[in-house]
């Protein structure tokens, strides 16, 4: 990342978060869906954001491996090239949350040091870590995109959870038993979303 340059200036706006709050009807927020690949991450974060749409919440929904067709195409898989994607991704959301948004992510982000780091450029109280907890071998039986038979045969390198550490949450701010059915997880997550006070519908 590139110095600070102390000839960019932030530039403050005349319409401020709260403003465009109150155009929403509801908090900015990050949801940030963690866990391991085929843990079912992507289904409930598309899941949830389809609910809130219909309750309507204005919300944008980033995917690991959507942005890696465009604002990340230029990185690989190496631990700086992952690094950077999750400080990017970081950065759009709190611009998204900035917009007045709900904003789902579903990222592997096995580190927490790097989960931590999105939490603080965000602040407190507008991320939510939701871990999608399923046991590797649930995620490898299911394996919808053939990437953990690739590891296993040596095709695939550093691939989380084979060859590659996964860190899971400590302390999520929500727990989802990735084993349950979608429906039960999107229900979950709308109740802690009000009980939050994030959304009133």
């Amino acid at each position: 990342m590139a110095a600070h340059d102390d000839n960019v200036v932030w530039h403050p706006h005349p319409v401020i978060p709260a403003q465009r709050e109150q155009l929403h009807g509801h908090k900015g927020v990050v949801v940030w869906f963690t866990g391991l690949s085929g843990s079912g991450k992507s289904t409930v974060a598309g899941a949830l954001e389809e609910a809130l749409h219909k309750l309507g919440i204005s919300t944008y929904l980033l995917d690991g491996d959507n942005v890696r067709h465009g604002l990340c195409s230029d990185l690989g898989f190496s631990e700086a090239d992952r690094k950077e994607n999750i400080r990017r991704v970081g950065e759009v959301a709190n611009l998204m949350v900035d917009a007045g948004l709900v904003v789902l992510t579903a990222f592997i982000s096995p580190h927490r040091a790097e989960r931590q780091m999105v939490r603080d450029r965000v602040g407190e109280g507008r991320f939510i870590e939701a871990f999608v907890d399923t046991p590797l071998a649930v995620c490898e039986a299911r394996d919808p995109k053939g990437l953990y038979k690739k590891a296993r045969a040596g095709e695939l390198r550093n691939f989380t959870g084979i060859d590659a550490v996964y860190e899971p949450p400590t302390h999520p701010d929500v727990h989802l038993d990735g084993e349950q059915l979608v429906t039960k997880l999107v229900a979950q997550m709308l109740d802690l979303l009000r009980q939050g006070y994030i959304i009133n519908s």
